[in-house]
């Protein structure tokens, strides 16, 4: 059973239901939709149609963020190496050529020497002279600037409000329509998070946040970032903009350590299988790149615009599906880490998962409210199926995202079963275990929501309800 997770965006020219249900049928666990490219009204028919393929389909809406673009008005403009053009935040009455663009402060967060690069690093400049209301800068490579075209400042840290106000009408969306996801982009410090955390508050709503980290600060800031993010994104375009290219590997390896350190969920994402956009297999490269971040450990490999506009986006999950499914095995089984804070459940998902490198049971299950002890167990990236029985269906989404959990949702039915008994029985019904296999359950004896406090090791017989014989 694949333990690594696929997320796979959606765009709303491509999105019927049937559509849909390939994708999910091809491995995908997680829609992503991303707001540069749809409205609030395409994004409403986007949501009703996953939700028609099924219930367990997480949905992540992706916000833009923090981010610096050229006007919307700025013509086409043709640059030579070694022109001299200026950058303003209005157009200049002056005769040179000018690049227009969106944030006002712009200039004034810049200095003499700083490069700046356009459209995802296709144009570079430099700056060379720094004026009250505009910058003049120095064309480093032949091509077009266009309009709406993303502006990278490496190393610059620019201090852009964190969200704009389509981020807060898209965050108003994604609770409206009661979504599970919102993945911010371009976060940079633990203040970014709580800026959308406190709309979500204001609403009283669960849904959680995952940070994309696009640039150094947010990779500077990475554990204070964890500690209040859900999980994080490692979102390799805008990131490989920022730092050089030597320099994403490790820093790749490093932010999926974190996480898993943290024990929050992480998604690797970014032209990850990019020739599959035109081609219906892709390179030998790209199939080691989504093999090393497994390998990696990362919870979740992302598709972006193979499956949002690409030729072949049913080809691109199951090529997702079988390279995870292939290398999984072959992980190394790493050292098992003390838990990050003094809980005791996060104590005990440690031990269930030390104990089944011993004992090899068939399956370790919890069941859960919060999804709180499902994603210690997931920190720890067992070689066994892990089962979540879910109190929640919102809980099984979000399960949707954790390494190696097959979330199962769960109804709570008071004074008829001990919930220990109904989670096993419920398994052993739906023939997911059998009788003689050998289960390791977590489980708790304080309420619902009190955590998980003991760990049973047994035959599944010996824990469920046993069928009455004729």
């Amino acid at each position: 059973m694949r333990q690594t997770k696929i997320v796979a965006t959606i765009s709303d020219l491509r999105c019927d239901v049937e559509f849909v249900r390939s994708l999910h049928q091809a491995g995908m666990n997680v829609a992503r939709m991303n707001t540069a490219h749809i409205s609030t009204e395409t994004g409403k028919m986007m949501v009703d149609n996953i939700r028609k393929v099924s219930e367990k389909i997480a949905i992540i809406v992706d916000t833009k963020g923090p981010e610096i673009r050229t006007c919307s008005v700025q013509n086409e403009l043709a640059v030579s190496e070694g022109e001299d053009i200026a950058f303003s935040f209005s157009p200049l009455t002056f005769d040179m050529k000018n690049v227009c663009v969106s944030y006002e402060g712009f200039v004034e967060n810049l200095e003499v020497g700083n490069k700046i690069l356009i459209d995802d690093g296709d144009i570079a400049v430099t700056v060379k002279e720094k004026h009250d209301d505009y910058l003049v800068c120095r064309v480093e490579n032949d091509g077009t600037i266009k309009k709406k075209k993303s502006i990278n400042v490496p190393g610059v840290e620019i201090k852009l409000p964190s969200l704009s106000d389509r981020d807060v009408e898209f965050i108003h969306f994604a609770i409206e329509n009661d979504l599970d996801f919102i993945a911010h982009s371009f976060v940079r410090n633990k203040e970014d998070v709580l800026e959308v955390q406190k709309i979500l508050d204001e609403h009283n709503s669960k849904i959680k946040i995952i940070a994309k980290i696009e640039n150094l600060e947010g990779v500077e800031n990475i554990d204070e970032i964890l500690e209040y993010a859900y999980g994080i994104m490692v979102a390799r375009g805008d990131l490989g903009i920022e730092l050089p290219e030597e320099s994403i590997p490790p820093v790749q390896r490093n932010l999926v350590r974190r996480a898993i350190f943290h024990q929050k969920p992480v998604i690797v994402a970014t032209q990850m299988l990019h020739t599959m956009i035109e081609h219906p297999r892709p390179t030998r490269a790209e199939v080691s790149d989504v093999a090393s971040a497994i390998y990696m450990g990362t919870d979740a490999i992302m598709l972006s615009g193979e499956t949002a506009y690409g030729k072949y986006p049913v080809e691109a999950v199951k090529v997702m599906h079988n390279i995870a499914s292939k290398v999984e095995p072959d992980r190394d089984r790493r050292e098992l880490m003390t838990p990050l804070k003094n809980d005791i459940p996060a104590y005990l998902a440690q031990s269930a998962i030390r104990a089944a490198r011993e004992l090899k049971p068939d399956a370790i299950v919890t069941s859960t409210t919060t999804g709180k002890t499902g994603r210690y167990l997931a920190a720890y990236r067992s070689f066994f199926p892990v089962y979540v029985m879910c109190h929640s269906r919102r809980v099984v989404r979000e399960m949707a995202l954790s390494f190696g959990i097959h979330p199962i949702y769960l109804e709570i039915k008071k004074n008829k079963m001990k919930i220990q008994k109904a989670a096993i029985t419920s398994l052993v019904e739906k023939g997911v275990i059998e009788l003689d296999d050998l289960v390791i359950y977590v489980g708790g004896r304080f309420g619902e929501d009190a955590g998980a406090s003991f760990i049973e090791i047994s035959s599944a017989d010996r824990l469920c309800v046993k069928p009455k014989e004729n």
